[in-house]
């Protein structure tokens, strides 16, 4: 049965949301906050992350730009504004940035439309020429060098210096209730710094133009594209809160393929690599994506860091890592998993432990459809651990470790762990109203 102070917890966020709801629907428009259990009105800008929400509630906790002055709260509707209320990436001043409507990363200073041709102007890079150049038939198997793979990285960071976004310190970026507040085609880059909150985005469409070519990736080779919806890297106490990570509208199967290979333009939603510590992701949608979160960037990032937790978020038409996770301590609980294929985004695993990862993965629901199996949900490499329980599939509580371990005759996940979760505000013992009250609640859009 849920603690009294977590059935109060959910009493308020419910509160907060139909009190929104019904400030809209009476036809006074946007606001900027939502409203306390007891109808005093709480800015979202303002908010920090509460008490023992998950690893980033650690220590000094996360409260991102919350104590910024008025002199550096900005509201900011195109990329220009966005890149000068960001700053510089040195600057810890706190800040909190509202985005009102979606911004396209992918424009100019003045607001121009840019494509995809307009960063390869003058580079000297066309992928005809590419293609032509690579061909495994007559290139052989190497790593692409000469001049149309400089000409392929320089148009690359063209386009590169228009969409990355660098959030300082101290910052809070969230969108204004109401505006359909987003980045499109942006890839927010969190590089060691503390404290920052990412609320009420949708983040879509990042993708690539200048993809490279890898003949040594695999057996076959892959194409590999450079941006993240949202990248930490070395970065501190983070906390990512009702954000909707999606593909659209460009969708994988729509790709081409050259050299036997999709011809890759996304990359992941939210990556958690370099170190990075002490982060909670809560209450987001992800997607229509494939490699969708990592954790960790190798098997030999940073032991005593990788800290993460990951509730009440929901994942549909997710094709792999929700998460694939490396030697940290991942608490994930609480999330929606639906493994129907959707826009051609087939499941292949939902949670793959590797790299001596310590994961407590409980609570969570799962619908498989019809003929799939419990076993594909999982993966690893044979030292990831995978401990807890609770989970559902498909309203019935299932081990779902051990239906992984009893398919596999090698690389089985262990079932212990190194460490027992303690920051968990919020956490169900119970899943079985997950599915309804994640779907009205998780995602971009839902605290207007």
């Amino acid at each position: 049965m849920a603690s009294p102070s977590h059935r109060r917890s959910l009493r308020t966020r419910r509160t907060a949301l139909l009190s929104a709801a019904a400030v809209a629907a009476a036809g006074l428009g946007a606001v900027p906050f939502v409203m306390n259990a007891d109808a005093t009105p709480v800015d979202l800008a303002h908010q920090a992350l509460p008490a023992k929400d998950g690893w980033a509630a650690s220590g000094s906790g996360t409260t991102g730009g919350s104590k910024a002055s008025s002199a550096n709260v900005f509201t900011v509707s195109t990329r220009a504004q966005l890149v000068k209320a960001l700053g510089s990436a040195t600057n810890s001043t706190p800040k909190i940035i509202k985005i009102k409507g979606t911004i396209d990363a992918n424009t100019d200073d003045a607001g121009k439309k840019l494509t995809c041709a307009d960063y390869a102007s003058g580079t000297g890079y066309s992928l005809d020429a590419y293609l032509k150049a690579y061909d495994p038939a007559t290139y052989g198997k190497k790593a692409p060098s000469g001049t149309q793979e400089k000409a392929r990285a320089a148009a690359q960071t063209k386009q590169k210096k228009n969409i990355v976004l660098r959030v300082p310190a101290n910052t809070t970026l969230v969108g204004v209730p109401g505006s359909n507040a987003g980045i499109k085609g942006g890839s927010l880059l969190v590089q060691d710094v503390d404290n920052v909150i990412v609320r009420n985005l949708s983040l879509t469409a990042t993708e690539d133009c200048f993809p490279q070519w890898d003949p040594t990736d695999g057996s076959s080779g892959e194409w590999n594209s450079a941006y993240d919806s949202v990248t930490l890297r070395g970065a501190t106490h983070v906390w990512a809160d009702h954000n909707t990570f999606s593909d659209a509208p460009f969708f994988d199967k729509a790709e081409k393929t050259y050299f036997g290979r999709k011809y890759q333009v996304h990359d992941g939603a939210l990556d958690i690599t370099n170190g990075s510590d002490l982060v909670t992701v809560e209450r987001n949608q992800f997607t229509n994506h494939d490699k969708t979160m990592l954790i960790g960037s190798s098997d030999t990032d940073s032991v005593g860091k990788l800290r993460v937790s990951i509730h009440h978020n929901v994942w549909k038409g997710i094709t792999q890592r929700a998460p694939l996770a490396r030697i940290g301590q991942i608490h994930l609980y609480n999330n929606y998993y639906d493994t129907t294929t959707l826009n051609g985004y087939a499941p292949k695993y939902s949670l793959d432990s590797r790299a001596k990862a310590q994961v407590v993965a409980e609570h969570n629901v799962w619908t498989l459809p019809s003929g799939a199996k419990v076993a594909k949900l999982l993966s690893g490499d044979g030292t990831g651990s995978v401990a807890g329980g609770g989970n559902l599939v498909n309203g019935a509580a299932t081990d779902i470790v051990a239906a992984y371990n009893s398919a596999n005759s090698s690389k089985k996940l262990k079932t212990t762990v190194n460490w027992t979760p303690s920051l968990t505000a919020g956490l169900q013992t119970s899943a079985k109203s997950l599915t309804t009250e994640l779907l009205n609640s998780a995602g971009a859009g839902v605290l207007s």
